[in-house]
């Protein structure tokens, strides 16, 4: 079974978000970027499945791919899932801000060419919180989606996942090839030995362009404004009941 998993370059999730003067965007100048950790639980994933850990069969996977989009720079994430485990990357690079549709489309062009059984991905990215890239990946290839997994288990040509939904958690069987998208929940991701981040440098990564995959990402959104949220003002204290209720409908909560 092959296991591709996308991984996204995204601020370091430490990092203080700092806005441009301007307020045309987030400024990210001489800070550190990491790996999407919600990307990062999906490449655990990927390879508990090959190595057999994690309640899956040994071998459920035989060969996990990692895919990035987006700047030269991102050879590093990639390397990042490299070392986790992954057996090759591809990169395909792009510069600015590209969409949740054109990753999804991009995607639709590696995953076409690749040939996978299974695509597993994070929820979200940290950066942009949009969600939307998995189910417009899913609609694109109709295939079936399986989002916020929790848990994960093979069997033969399905795939049983278990969600994080607003009532709970809610399982559902999907055939494969499918596409799953991870949640908080599903693993705790592993850290790099140094052996493996050495290893990692000689593995393969394909480098390949939007055109060459015939996709457009001119973007159709436009970024009118960024801004910090407002700052909380200061609280109050109040002697009785009858005070706090008094400034409750001062404020318009009750």
């Amino acid at each position: 079974m092959k296991v591709l998993v996308p991984v996204k370059r995204v601020l370091d999730f430490n990092l203080k978000v700092r806005v441009k003067p301007d307020g045309s965007g987030v400024d990210l100048s001489n800070l550190k970027m990491s790996i999407n950790p919600f990307c990062e639980i999906a490449i655990e994933e990927a390879v508990r499945m090959k190595e057999g850990g994690g309640g899956h069969a040994k071998d459920a996977a035989t060969e996990v791919v990692a895919v990035s989009i987006g700047p030269e720079q991102a050879h590093e994430t990639l390397r990042n899932a490299l070392a986790i485990g992954a057996d090759r990357g591809i990169l395909v690079k792009a510069e600015g801000e590209v969409e949740p549709l054109a990753v999804a489309k991009i995607l639709k062009a590696v995953i076409e060419a690749e040939k996978p059984d299974l695509v597993i991905l994070g929820k979200q990215a940290i950066d942009d919180d949009n969600n939307a890239t998995a189910q417009m990946l899913a609609a694109l290839l109709d295939w079936p989606q399986a989002t916020f997994a929790s848990k994960i288990v093979l069997a033969g040509s399905k795939a049983t996942v278990t969600r994080e939904v607003d009532g709970g958690l809610q399982t559902i069987d999907v055939d494969l090839p499918a596409i799953i998208s991870t949640d908080l929940r599903l693993n705790e991701p592993r850290y790099a030995s140094l052996p493996n981040i050495m290893k990692a440098k000689k593995k393969p990564i394909d480098v390949k362009t939007p055109a060459e995959l015939g996709v457009d990402t001119t973007p159709r959104l436009q970024v009118v404004k960024t801004a910090e949220p407002a700052k909380r003002s200061g609280g109050i204290k109040v002697k009785t009941a009858g005070e706090l209720v008094g400034k409750l409908k001062e404020a318009g909560v009750i």
